[in-house]
């Protein structure tokens, strides 16, 4: 597998976001960015992105200001539109002109939404959200706020950490190993493992809740309604993917946003919460590779008629290329050559 890893693109305030590329000389198939969640970062989609890789498409997964290998924000600035502004700084810089296609999941699925709010939509080919709707339900919101502000002073060991993680999702089974939470855990020089993330990503949203309840609340209403805007504006093939034991996406979240945007279709991994990819990724990966598929081939720019065509040094052009070219004969001047 050929990717390139840490590469660095300037994200909305300067920030540096980390990506890694899986590229494809593949022109046709539209390039694919994966948004991870809260509090995961860019190997949350290793197996995925292989896969998409493998499948034909340019491949893009990076991590989220103030994740992984990240810069974090020093004014704290993690609003939704912060990441949406980085995520078409990723697009521009990986994918220039040509539409892509956005997998975001959870939060990711939310900057994708208010990236469509803020950016033509023309720039997507094609969306995916992974458990996520405009509107959620506030209890599984509550539950996923409190595992990400608990444990502040982080975990005296992997294994306690991996205590918690599997507290937080009791359905998916324990792996055997906790070598991998070191992707999502970094040591300190005191010896305890903390989260690989900004913990003001969290608590700058913890302190607005507490010093003002009433405008917390008015706050989570209004974001719903900018997400909801979003979502109308899409006008690309659209997959939502749900956990079919999801807390925070429920039938009737799913309904509205089906309804809001009507390129949508939705599935149901069974035997997954909150969490799908990590939860049932080969399920999750088959949906998604389906979607990508059915999308439409990406438009390959025409050459200009009056354009000369490139020139073949070592063998004739074939009459079966594509190349357009004009009967209009070059005047025999020396500046012909030295036009490029």
């Amino acid at each position: 597998m050929s990717y390139r890893q840490s590469n660095v693109v300037t994200g909305h305030h300067g920030v540096d976001l980390v990506a890694d590329l899986y590229p494809q000389s593949s022109t046709e198939k539209p390039s694919v960015i994966l948004l991870h969640g809260g509090g995961q970062n860019r190997h949350a989609w290793a197996k995925t992105a292989r896969t998409i890789h493998a499948a034909g498409h340019h491949v893009v997964a990076y991590d989220a200001r103030g994740h992984g290998d990240s810069s974090w924000d020093p004014a704290g600035r993690y609003e939704t539109e912060d990441l949406a502004y980085d995520l078409l700084a990723v697009r521009e810089r990986y994918c220039g002109r040509r539409p892509a296609v956005a997998v975001g999941a959870s939060i990711g699925g939310m900057t994708t939404l208010i990236a469509h709010r803020i950016a033509p939509p023309r720039l997507w080919a094609g969306v995916v959200l992974v458990d996520v709707t405009p509107r959620m339900e506030i209890d599984g919101a509550r539950r996923v706020v409190q595992f990400m502000s608990a444990h502040p002073d982080g975990f005296a060991t992997l294994h306690d950490a991996g205590d918690v993680i599997a507290a937080y999702n009791p359905h998916r089974p324990r792996p055997d190993s906790v070598d991998g939470l070191t992707k999502v855990l970094r040591q300190r020089d005191d010896g305890r493992w903390v989260w690989r993330w900004d913990p003001a990503f969290i608590t700058t949203k913890l302190d607005v809740m507490h010093a003002d309840p009433a405008n917390s609340e008015q706050r989570f209403r209004q974001m719903a309604d900018h997400l909801l805007d979003g979502a109308r504006r899409i006008t690309a093939p659209t997959l939502l993917v749900r956990g079919a034991m999801s807390d925070l996406v429920s039938p009737d979240t799913v309904n509205e946003f089906l309804t809001a945007d009507p390129h949508a279709e939705a599935v149901d991994v069974c035997n997954t919460g909150h969490m799908v990819a990590g939860d049932y990724n080969d399920a999750f990966t088959t949906a998604v590779l389906t979607f990508l598929e059915r999308i439409p081939p990406i438009p390959q720019p025409r050459q200009a008629p009056d354009q000369r065509p490139p020139t073949c040094p070592t063998t004739p052009c074939s009459s079966t290329q594509s190349i357009r070219t004009t009967t209009t004969k070059p005047s025999p001047t020396p500046d012909n050559d030295a036009s490029s």
